[in-house]
């Protein structure tokens, strides 16, 4: 039985309203699991004010983002772009987002959401700082915009991606990495996420588990309450190991890597842990080639523990 020693979780959305109540025990219980570092998902002014907070209130083992949701756009305003680039400034925020586009639900118009998207691209390359991101149901113009801006950003990660193979080789080709959830659990849609991850080089990926929301389905017994925590993001890895077949230590210190030098965290965390495994540097790979067609595409089916995103403007 896999049994891990440092796991990073590059997304979690601390700062919702449902950790309000036993946020203390929840870290305890991260600790416990193992999880050695987390980044705290900016989702709005107020969440990234809130994630910068919590993450200089635990040096170490806390960072975060700063951003504006797609969900959140039409807040979008020139004091709203002060503030996130304020924010930006502080060294405990190490990435720009989340944020993207979103027309599944269009809480903001697509206008918006391009408006916002595009000047925190712009905010990203200026910082120098790489982003976080964020597409559902909006990957053409999605992608199309973080074409322009991806030659100039230090680099990208598709948060909590869920798409197809065709999708995946598209990200690669832009150099970015691929942030993969509790979806590659979901026996009910996560087929094209597993068809995709086969072919994902191993150091373009990292684990999350988008807390509350995502809940592996693999868990034995799920907790009650149906929320998602830091401390079952080894659920993530051991899935997704399996589908990359490639052994759970293994993986576990090659995405350790990739997040520390993706989010720079070489001055917060050691590069290198005692006992732990390493992979070799993958040899390069083209995302082009060898790759099957994609496969057909599947309608999307969302339920609450997915939708339970942005109450009240803060996710």
């Amino acid at each position: 039985m896999f049994k891990p020693t440092a796991l990073i979780d590059i997304g979690a959305n601390l700062t919702n309203y449902r950790f309000q109540a036993d946020l203390d025990q929840v870290l305890a219980r991260a600790r416990e699991a193992k999880v050695e570092h987390i980044v705290i998902t900016g989702t709005s002014e107020r969440a990234s004010r809130d994630a910068l907070a919590l993450a200089q209130k635990h040096p170490g083992f806390m960072t975060c983002t700063a951003g504006v949701h797609p969900h959140d756009a039409k807040h979008w305003s020139g004091r709203t772009a002060a503030s996130i680039a304020q924010l930006a400034e502080q060294p405990q925020v190490v990435a720009i987002g989340e944020c993207g586009l979103d027309y599944n639900r269009m809480f903001s118009s697509e206008r918006q959401q391009l408006n916002c998207f595009e000047a925190q691209l712009q905010l990203a390359v200026r910082v120098g700082k790489p982003v976080f991101l964020h597409e559902r149901d909006a990957h053409d113009p999605f992608f199309s915009l973080l074409k322009q801006y991806r030659p100039k950003l230090k680099g990208a990660v598709v948060h909590c991606f869920t798409g197809n193979t065709a999708q995946m080789r598209e990200y690669l080709n832009l150099d970015c990495h691929i942030g993969i959830t509790g979806w590659v659990c979901d026996e009910r849609r996560g087929d094209d996420l597993r068809k995709a991850v086969r072919l994902l080089p191993r150091d373009r990926v990292m684990i999350e588990t988008d807390a509350p929301f995502l809940l592996p389905r693999t868990l034995h017994p799920r907790p009650e309450d149906n929320r998602n925590e830091p401390q079952y993001l080894s659920a993530v890895l051991e899935t997704l190991a399996k589908v990359m077949r490639v052994p759970a230590t293994q993986l576990e210190a090659q995405l350790r890597l990739n997040t520390l030098r993706f989010f720079s965290l070489q001055n917060v965390l050691p590069e290198q842990i005692e006992g732990m495994d390493r992979l070799p540097d993958p040899a390069p790979q083209d995302a082009t080639v060898s790759a099957p067609p994609p496969p057909v595409e599947k309608p999307r089916i969302y339920d609450i523990e997915d939708d339970l995103e942005f109450n009240g403007g803060q996710q």
